[in-house]
């Protein structure tokens, strides 16, 4: 009987630990997020827009989860939901008259869920582009976004550009 009281004792004071360790300032995660991950979320939101220098349109599908959910809102406050309004987008961009000249990511923060099938980020952005041989920018914006992992890749569900002041 005493051994079963001590036992019965072991076992709850190492679930109080488990439980108890979950309750800091980075939450407990079933899943670790991997270096792996990063990298692979990291280089989806790069291609994201380094698909546009050589119009590599399935390059930038690789990188949306384009389905009826999937939500663009632009700093002009142009709002695209779903693959029709994206279409219509893409053809902007297919326009001889569209040249994208570079970009920089500047401040990247990536954070995940405690699922790890789930990540989100924002940093500053610089968008360097020329529409009919005039600049057409988006300088000093914010861009946030939210990707999700689907069958092993990792796709943007939803990204919000905004200028900053």
């Amino acid at each position: 009987m005493k051994t079963i009281k001590i036992l019965t004792a072991l076992i709850a004071s190492v679930l109080v630990m488990i439980i108890g360790s979950c309750n800091n300032e980075d939450g407990c995660y079933s899943v670790i997020p991997s270096e792996d991950d990063f990298n692979n979320v990291e280089q989806t939101i790069r291609n994201n827009l380094g698909w546009a220098k050589d119009k590599d349109f399935d390059l930038l599908r690789s990188t949306i989860q384009l389905d009826s959910s999937y939500l663009v809102v632009n700093p002009t406050d142009r709002v695209a939901i779903g693959e029709e309004d994206f279409s219509e987008t893409e053809e902007f961009f297919k326009s001889p008259d569209f040249h994208a000249v570079g970009f920089e990511i500047t401040d990247l923060h990536i954070n995940f869920s405690k699922g790890g099938d789930v990540a989100w980020f924002y940093c500053h952005l610089n968008d360097f582009n020329t529409w009919k041989g005039q600049p057409a920018n988006w300088e000093n914006a914010r861009w946030t976004g939210v990707l999700e992992k689907t069958n092993g890749h990792w796709r943007i569900r939803q990204q919000h550009f905004s200028y900053s002041k």
